[in-house]
């Protein structure tokens, strides 16, 4: 879904800021030379976070947002996308990702 979007595989991450949790779209990318992960650790990255959205019923949420949005990541600035847990948020703040 990011690779059709944009154009290349970005690096995914959940976070954790002010009480809210947030995946995000970093500017690096696998095609990146300097890229820190391998393509089996960059994969393995991707089915955590998949797996993550789909216990939180986030996962078509998130293709809608990414289909919508005119964001686009670049050095130094993620596209941010703000998970709806409602309820649920407490009991995944305390987590760690």
């Amino acid at each position: 879904m990011v690779q059709n979007k944009w154009g290349y595989s970005f690096d995914l991450q959940l976070r954790r800021t002010q009480g809210k949790i947030w995946l995000q779209v970093m500017w690096r990318y696998l095609e990146q030379t300097s890229f820190p992960l391998s393509q089996t650790e960059y994969l393995a990255r991707l089915d955590a976070i998949a797996l993550y959205l789909n216990e939180w019923g986030q996962a078509d949420y998130v293709s809608a947002w990414v289909a919508q949005t005119r964001d686009r990541p670049r050095l130094g600035k993620a596209v941010s996308i703000p998970l709806n847990l409602g309820d649920r948020a407490l009991e995944w703040l305390a987590d760690e990702f």
